[in-house]
């Protein structure tokens, strides 16, 4: 045991002061491991620290309360809840009856001796410097120690008068207010005073306002109503304390009276399943992540950091090797002296942990000092802040002996090699011969057959991603392990190269050692690259093949459903403004109830409108029958005729596109076709008539007609629908005109001009506008116009169509570059290994009159020699997995294409298509570039001349 120390002793001594010697070779290995452990120590201390506790996370969402009060909106319903408050349901069957709707009263449901807080939240549209912001408003008593948690005060105070609020610091950011600024809604002439700032520490990007209890919500919505706009939409919970807390069997009775609780004594100690009813139903329960999942997570991350180490080990190997052969007289001294292999593997393995050992240290102390330092742009980046700093030693301790087994690892192959030399070999400087292993090969093509067999089934057979994934990781792992077979293949090519780089692939196929790593880097790395390049290409040609195009090429829509329309006339003037419009074409929309109303709301006052499809253009698949509502129209038939009334015309929806409204009536004049492109003058002439086109033939009764069905009553009206009933509602008629079915209509369904709207008694509102353009709009006039939209405060719904837009395209470069920097990182380390190699060779051309360029042009072939051949390997490797995983989307989507045939869903669009792209242009770029690059770099980075010396005897 002692003698074993001692030598390691010593042989760490010798590796520590040779890695010193040598500062810019550690350095380099030092870093490549160190980065890693960098990124993974600082990831690990932000989530850890990120993650709260529930004690944290009840006092950032209850204060010091001992429950949160909600009322779900079930009529007072007796229900049942998840423990967390996050799930209910009403209790009883209501599948024969209606579901339960209606306010509760909170109040009446809370115990005895309980005090309260209320919390009230709405939104609205406030006045900044910029124009307007829609806000959020709070009104809660922040200063009441009950609230104590919610909100952290910044600057300033809370307020304590009913014209004074408070407002969270990034809506003065985004506002451009600050403290002591006056505050203003629109539509309300009552001005505030903002008197401090504050932050909600789990949503740190809410624009926010909090004012005290009744002092702003309750009079602006009389405001709002007043001047025709929607309101805040308030909605009130309740802080509450009691005695004792809310325990698990004061929440259930709580829940008896339709409320639900968010209790902190529960959340602190959760009741097990089988006392929680709800969990007990059918359908519900307390789902969590199963242990095949957790398994296939856990078997994934494994797979990324094995690849991960691996990736450095082969880039740092070379290295490893570098410094033992430029020491194999030191190493031959000891062998001399007495040593033996196991003392000059101790010696080589000591420089792989000390370098590692450092990268650990160095890593891990960085990642920790980077995530304090940064720790408040973290914060800002994740919206939250952290719980507080947590540093957990056992984490960091493995993620830190990552580093120290990857140290090792990359100088095993390295020490077994040096440990083989013989005395005589290392002290007079010769490399000897060693044949190549037999085993490894075959073993590697073992791995390669069954890698591919894996990833064929499972892009074949099943449509498991995780299965191809697999396959090709062991397919390339035997690769890696084939590289010195395959680059000895790669030799034969020499005869017909000239002298130099004949001489560089000569030298690297006798030295396969220090060659295969480099070459087995490159390949990995060029092979996920070539994967996911592979596999982006190819989603591009899928997303180009199955783009739509929401109006024509250049035009420009812009449409508002808020306010009545009352912000649509001016931002239209100003789109018309900024952008090179052509043509404008105003669209207004048909209006039921109050003005004020948007498309899809159906609170009080507000109606809405349908087409009445006649009953013999009904597709039979979604037909319900009032003689029995409850089942499902498409039981009715086969599979075989669910797939043949799929093709029907009447079951064929469409595709839709930026032309389509809510309810399928348009209403613009014919300007609206020339903003489309549709060329059809007798559409033209229908419309003046005061007729309305129709763009499918489904809407038109057999005489011609079209009816506008107007709902007031939009409760009545869905309860008949569920019946199979015709829902209640006026009826407007008017004479229809079919467009030529060759337009493209973009999701147009019906045009009416608005005199035939007025004539018939329709409201309209104004709804937008869509323009078309002499010419593309440019970078600079998009963002001018973004800008004045902003000020108007109003959701403006802008859309300019430019056709399919790549995202992937800075995603290849990115994979492109950081092949290329692997690339030229691994074949450097092996041309720098090939001169400490060939260092008596280059001494003798330069004895026998070789120019001085000789030394240059070898050591660029011999770096690209390496890059070359990683490259074709990796790129071979890294198609046949992108092909794998599109043929396994192809049947996934397959599957429910024809699973909606069968069902009688109904087809919306074509079959699939999932196309297999090779990126050519990457391609290119890692086959021909990269190689060249690394030559070239490599020549002009080696001195011409080196030091004349007589070659040592042999």
């Amino acid at each position: 045991m002692i003698t074993w120390y001692h030598s390691w002793r010593a042989a760490i001594r010798i590796a520590r002061r040779d890695a010193w010697r040598s500062k810019g070779r550690s350095f380099l290995v030092l870093a490549m491991i160190a980065l890693p452990i960098l990124g993974v120590s600082a990831a690990d201390l932000t989530v850890r620290s990120a993650e709260l506790s529930t004690e944290q996370s009840l006092e950032r969402s209850l204060g010091a309360a001992d429950g949160r009060i909600s009322d779900p909106g079930l009529g007072g319903v007796p229900i049942m809840q998840s423990p967390d408050g996050s799930n209910y349901n009403p209790i009883g069957d209501f599948e024969d009856k209606p579901w339960p709707e209606g306010k509760a009263d909170v109040t009446k449901a809370l115990p005895a001796g309980a005090k309260t807080l209320k919390d009230t939240v709405g939104s609205a549209k406030l006045r900044t410097t910029h124009g307007l912001l829609h806000t959020e408003i709070r009104e809660l008593d922040a200063s009441d120690p009950m609230a104590e948690g919610i909100l952290a005060v910044v600057s300033g105070r809370l307020p304590q008068k009913s014209d004074e609020v408070a407002a969270t610091t990034h809506f003065l950011e985004s506002s451009g207010l600050k403290v002591g600024s006056p505050l203003t809604a629109r539509g309300f002439d009552r001005a505030y005073r903002i008197v401090g700032s504050y932050e909600l520490p789990n949503a740190l990007e809410t624009d926010q306002i909090n004012a005290l209890p009744g002092a702003m919500l309750a009079p602006l919505d009389k405001a709002l109503e007043a001047a025709g706009l929607s309101g805040t939409s308030p909605s009130t919970t309740l802080l509450a304390t009691v005695p004792g807390g809310f325990t698990w069997n004061i929440v259930k009775d709580i829940n008896t009276k339709g409320v639900t609780v968010t209790s902190r004594a529960v959340a602190l100690n959760p009741p097990a399943d089988s006392e929680v009813p709800l969990f007990q139903q059918e359908g519900w329960g307390n789902f969590e992540e199963s242990t095949a999942a957790k398994a296939a997570a856990l078997a994934a991350v494994g797979t990324v950091v094995g690849l991960a180490m691996l990736e450095i080990c082969l880039l740092a190997g070379p290295a490893f090797a570098v410094g033992a052969r430029r020491s194999r007289r030191q190493l031959g001294l000891v062998g001399a002296n007495g040593g033996d292999r196991r003392h000059i593997r101790a010696i080589v393995l000591g420089g792989g942990l000390v370098i590692g050992v450092a990268a650990a240290v160095v890593g891990t102390v960085l990642g920790l000092a980077l995530t304090y330092l940064l720790q408040p742009l973290l914060e800002d980046y994740l919206g939250k802040r952290f719980g507080h700093f947590d540093v957990r030693p056992l984490e960091l301790l493995g993620i830190a002996l990552l580093a120290v087994l990857t140290g090792l690892l990359a100088a095993v192959v390295p020490a077994v090699t040096a440990s083989r030399q013989t005395v005589l070999a290392s002290l007079t400087g010769r490399r000897g011969v060693r044949r190549s292993s037999r085993v490894l090969p075959v073993i590697g093509l073992i791995a390669v057959a069954l890698g591919a067999s894996i990833a064929l089934y499972g892009s074949i057979m099943t449509d498991q991603f995780a299965i191809v994934a697999g396959g090709s990781a062991l397919a390339e792992l035997g690769v890696v392990a084939l590289t010195p077979a395959l680059v000895g293949l790669f030799g034969r090519i020499g005869r017909i190269l000239p002298l130099s780089p004949r001489l560089a692939l000569r030298d690297a196929v006798r030295n396969r050692g220090r060659t295969a790593p480099a070459v087995a880097a490159v390949l990995a790395a060029v092979a996920g690259t070539v994967a996911v390049a592979t596999y982006a290409a190819s989603a591009d040609a899928e997303g180009r093949a199955q783009y739509q195009a929401q109006l024509p090429h250049g035009a420009v829509s812009m449409t508002i459903d808020e306010g009545g329309g009352r912000d649509v006339p001016g931002v239209r003037s100003t789109v018309q403004k900024l952008l090179p419009v052509d043509v404008r074409a105003d669209v207004d929309r048909i209006s039921v109830g109050r003005a004020g109303c948007g498309m899809y709301d159906s609170g009080k006052g507000c109606g809405r409108y349908e087409i009445v499809v006649p009953k013999a253009n009904e597709c039979p698949l979604w037909a319900v029958d009032p003689a029995n509502p409850d089942q499902d129209p498409s039981e009715k038939f086969s599979k075989a005729e669910r797939r043949k009334l799929a093709e029907d015309w009447r079951c064929k929806e469409g595709v839709g596109g930026g032309a389509y409204i809510d309810g399928g009536v348009t209403v613009a004049d014919a300007r609206l076709l020339k903003v489309l492109g549709i060329d059809d003058p007798a559409a033209e002439k229908a419309l003046a008539a005061g007729q309305i086109v129709s763009f499918g033939k489904r809407n038109v009764d057999s005489k011609g007609k079209i009816g506008i069905r107007l709902i007031t009553d939009i409760e009545a009206a869905d309860r008949a629908a569920e019946k199979g009933q015709q829902p209640p509602g006026e009826i407007k008629t008017f004479t229809a005109h079919m467009a030529a079915t060759k337009a493209e209509s973009y999701g147009l369904s019906a045009l009416l001009s608005p005199a035939a709207a007025k004539s018939a008694g329709l409201t309209t509102v104004p709804f937008g506008a869509y323009f078309s353009t002499d010419k593309m709009p440019n970078t600079e006039q998009r963002q001018r116009l973004d800008g004045e939209l902003d000020k108007t405060g109003a959701d403006v719904q802008l859309h300019i169509e430019e056709g399919y837009t790549s995202d992937n395209s800075i995603v290849l470069l990115a994979l492109t570059v950081f092949a290329g920097l692997i690339t030229i990182g691994a074949a450097g380390i092996a041309t720098g290994l090939a001169q400490a190699d060939a260092e008596a060779d280059l001494k003798t051309l330069a004895a026998v009159g070789a120019p001085p360029r000789v030394r240059r042009t070898l050591s660029g072939f011999q770096c690209g020699v390496v890059a070359a051949m990683g490259v074709v390997l990796g790129s071979a490797a890294g198609v046949l997995p992108a092909i794998g995983l599109r043929l396994t989307e192809e049947r996934q989507q397959l599957a429910w294409y024809e699973q909606a045939l069968d069902e009688g869903w109904g087809v919306m669009d074509p079959a699939p298509y999932v196309p297999v792209v090779v990126p050519w242009e990457t391609l290119g770029a890692l086959l021909v570039a990269v190689p060249v690059g690394a030559a070239l770099l490599a020549a002009l980075v080696t001195r011409s001349r080196g030091a004349l010396a007589r070659r040592e005897a042999a």
